[in-house]
This record gives structure tokens, C-alpha cells and sequence, in this order.
């Protein structure tokens, strides 16, 4: 049974919210799935991802096949780099501790960095929101002349 990592649409029209799915590739695409693994909304700037690493890095041990979009997330989240660093310790290249260790070097680097792109894109946000309704000052009436002893 060939089965696939993918995406599984929910929300509402035009309000896109995937989950992250392992499914079997013949099943249609927001039909039956084997295991939920995450959720991505890419309405967010930048787009929200949740993802079981652990679950994700055994399907793809068991031979599951990602779609190019959830390469993409995999690849972002880094699935794809442990997993390649794990193909180096069962291939004796170096022990597990080491490829840890580069992997939380990975981490701590590209957490950094998304959450410098989070920062940014909230600049952006709040620079093109329109000012919030600001009163005006009025001013002040002029001071009038004591006119009562003039009435005729």
C-alpha cells in the first residue's frame, strides 16, 4: 500500500487550514487518513506550523512518501535534516550525541531567524494598519467681551 504525507484542507472557503496527514495515496484527498501529524494555517504571516517531529521521522523511516508542500514543511521544521543526520549514525559517520548536537545548533539557529521574520511581518502589519481614530482638539473659545450693560 503506497501511502503519502500530505495535506488535508479544512476551514472555510477562501480560510485555508491544512491538516498534516498520513494517508494512502488511492484515498481521496480529505478522506480517510491513517494519522494526524500536525496542522498548517498558512493564513498567518508567517505560516503557523504544528508537527509531531517524532511521528513524522518514523512514516518517513517506514518509507512514507511527503508531497512537494509538506517536503517543504518537513524540510522547515527540520524532519528532513534529522533524518539525515540519523542516515549518518547508522552509517558509522559519527555517534548519535554529535548529531544531537547539530541538530539543537540547527534548531536554535533557525528559531532565531523565523522568529526575526515573525517581528518583521508585525512591523509591516502594524505600519500598514490605518492610525486609530484620534480626536481632534478643538479650540479653545475665544474669551467675549461683557456685553450685559449695553442692551437697549
Amino acid at each position: 500500500m503506497p501511502v503519502k504525507i500530505r495535506l488535508q484542507r479544512h476551514g472555510s472557503k477562501k480560510r485555508p487550514f491544512y491538516f498534516i496527514v498520513v494517508a494512502d495515496a488511492r484515498s481521496p484527498r480529505d478522506g480517510k487518513f491513517i494519522q494526524k501529524l500536525g496542522t498548517y494555517n498558512p493564513q498567518t504571516a508567517p505560516a503557523t506550523v504544528q508537527l509531531d517531529r517524532q511521528r513524522s521521522l518514523e512514516w518517513l523511516n517506514k518509507g512514507a512518501q511527503p508531497t512537494d508542500t509538506v517536503r517543504k514543511i518537513l524540510s522547515n521544521k527540520g524532519v528532513l535534516y534529522l533524518k539525515h543526520l540519523l542516515r549518518g549514525v547508522s552509517l558509522g559517520l559519527f555517534d548519535e550525541a554529535t548529531a544531537m548536537e547539530k541538530f539543537q545548533q540547527w534548531h536554535t539557529e533557525h528559531e532565531a531567524q523565523f522568529r526575526k521574520k515573525q517581528e518583521e511581518a508585525m512591523r509591516a502589519r502594524r505600519a500598514q494598519r490605518n492610525p486609530a481614530y484620534q480626536r481632534r482638539e478643538r479650540p479653545a473659545p475665544a474669551p467675549q467681551a461683557d456685553n450685559a450693560g449695553s442692551e437697549g
